[in-house]
C-alpha cells in the first residue's frame, strides 16, 4: 500500500494551488487568543477605532488589531487592549503576544515576526466579567458621601 508523504508547509504544494488566509481571519484569531489572557478586559474599542470604523468597510472582527504580512511571509500583528483594573500590565502584554504568537503560529501555518501591544485603557472589574464580584460605585469608594 502506497503511503502519502504531507508536506511539512502547506506552502510546499504549488502544484495544488494557492491558500490565502483573509487579514480579518486572522485579526479574529488575534482577539480570541487575547482575550483568552487572564486580565485583557478587551481588545479595540478606543475612540479612534470607533471613528474609522464608521468612514471605513472595517468589519468587527479587526477592531483594535492590525495585520500586516511581510514580503517573507510573516505577520506583524498590532493590537489594542483594555486591561482590567489591578492587573500587572507588563506581564499581561507579554502574556498577549505568547498566546496571539502561539495560536496564529499553530492555526496558519505562518511565521509571526512581531506583536506589538498598545494598552487603550484600563476597566474595572464588573459583575459580568470579574468572576461574580458585584461591587457598585459606593461600595468601591465608600468615603464619598452619598448625595441622594
Amino acid at each position: 500500500m502506497p503511503t502519502t508523504e504531507y508536506p511539512t508547509k502547506p506552502d510546499d504544494q504549488p502544484e495544488l494551488g494557492v491558500i490565502k488566509i483573509n487579514h480579518t481571519v486572522i485579526a479574529g484569531i488575534v482577539r480570541l487568543a487575547a482575550l483568552e489572557v487572564k486580565g485583557v478586559s478587551g481588545v479595540g474599542g478606543g475612540l479612534v477605532d470607533g471613528i474609522s470604523e464608521l468612514f471605513s468597510k472595517r468589519e468587527a472582527d479587526s477592531r483594535g488589531v492590525k495585520i500586516i504580512e511581510n514580503s517573507d511571509g510573516s505577520y506583524a500583528i498590532e493590537i489594542r487592549l483594555v486591561v482590567l483594573y489591578g492587573a500587572e500590565i507588563g506581564r499581561t502584554s507579554y502574556d498577549v503576544q505568547i498566546a496571539v504568537r502561539k495560536q496564529v503560529m499553530g492555526m496558519t501555518g505562518k511565521e509571526v515576526s512581531k506583536v506589538d501591544v498598545i494598552i487603550e485603557g484600563v476597566r474595572l472589574p464588573t459583575a459580568a466579567g470579574a468572576g461574580g464580584q458585584s461591587e457598585k460605585a459606593d461600595e468601591l469608594w465608600p468615603e464619598i458621601p452619598a448625595t441622594d
